[in-house]
């Protein structure tokens, strides 16, 4: 094992509570946004969430376990990006969608979809493609992972706030609209300064390693940008459709990518660098992106249905 492998980051039990608590509100402030009217749309006009969703959860962990037979990664830098490629969209997807110009409708209909998916899928691709790999077969035999274990605490994780939220959105609409702005504004700050902190307090290792993850990061969060996109353009989805299932499949969920590495894998080095920079990575990326479809101005398919999406 190389050094990165060998690395454990340090955080205390107080801290790992501070971050599931802040991946719930950041999942909570997502849910505000989602409503009953969303499964029915995606009930109604189902292709581009299935193309999506086919990408996201079939697909991109498929390529990513391709990537790292290839790329020079460790074992633990490896597990870390099968474990990313495996997270559900994004808390900003919906906003960088609708920066975009994109269809924010099919947006926040996979991520609603993919957050519920998520709570099986997530550990399950983990364990099987991180099994077809000797080296990570061989960490995640040392680690004694458990997916059903995995598969209960990410149910915590992502289900509470979502149905909260979502209850929330549905039963108290004036609540939910005092609420939306603050919390997605809060979360997505506590979530950044938290980040923050974990640089800190581990700055000699971020130091030391970030050279290595950064080639990696960017060439997956490309491809899976690229794989959103085009995945939508074999489909023939209009180009709205395809902005919003390339940056849903392109922005994952690195706040859940993180807890699951101090959970489950006590801070291991590789994979929690990984996770951390792509959280940084992935909204530069999807940003930049937004910016360059915005300036090409609004397709010629037509106005896209009215969703209501805050700034974050």
């Amino acid at each position: 094992m190389s050094g990165i492998d060998q690395v454990d980051l340090a955080f205390n039990p107080t801290t790992l509570w501070a971050l599931n608590i802040i991946l719930g509100l950041v999942l909570f402030g997502v849910a505000l946004d989602l409503k009953i009217e969303h499964f029915w749309a995606l009930i109604k006009n189902p292709r581009a969430p299935i193309v999506g969703l086919i990408a996201q959860f079939l697909i991109l962990p498929a390529i990513a376990f391709a990537l790292i037979q290839v790329l020079p990664v460790t074992p633990s830098m490896a597990l870390g990006m099968l474990l990313v490629s495996a997270c559900p969209g994004g808390n900003v997807s919906n906003f960088i969608t609708h920066l975009a110009k994109g269809n924010t409708e099919v947006s926040v209909g996979m991520t609603l979809v993919s957050t519920v998916a998520a709570m099986v899928t997530t550990p399950l691709n983990l364990s099987f493609w991180g099994g077809m790999s000797p080296d990570t077969a061989a960490l995640l035999q040392s680690i004694r992972l458990d997916p059903l274990d995995m598969v209960l605490t990410v149910g915590a994780l992502l289900g509470i706030p979502l149905v909260v939220g979502m209850f929330i959105g549905h039963r108290m609409p004036t609540v939910a609209r005092w609420l939306r702005k603050p919390f997605k504004i809060g979360s997505i700050l506590f979530f950044i300064g938290f980040i923050a902190l974990a640089f800190g307090a581990n700055f000699d290792h971020f130091l030391s390693y970030i050279g290595a993850v950064f080639l990696p990061v960017l060439i997956l969060n490309a491809t899976a940008l690229l794989l959103g996109w085009s995945s939508g353009w074999v489909a023939r989805l209009p180009e709205r459709d395809r902005r919003a299932v390339a940056i849903e499949v392109g922005i994952q969920n690195s706040g859940l990518g993180l807890v699951l590495v101090f959970n489950f894998f006590d801070g291991l080095g590789g994979m929690a660098i990984i996770a951390a920079w792509w959280g940084i990575w992935h909204l530069i990326a999807g940003l930049s992106l937004a910016a360059f479809w915005s300036l090409r101005g609004v397709p010629k398919e037509g106005p896209q249905a009215p969703v209501e999406i805050s700034a974050p």
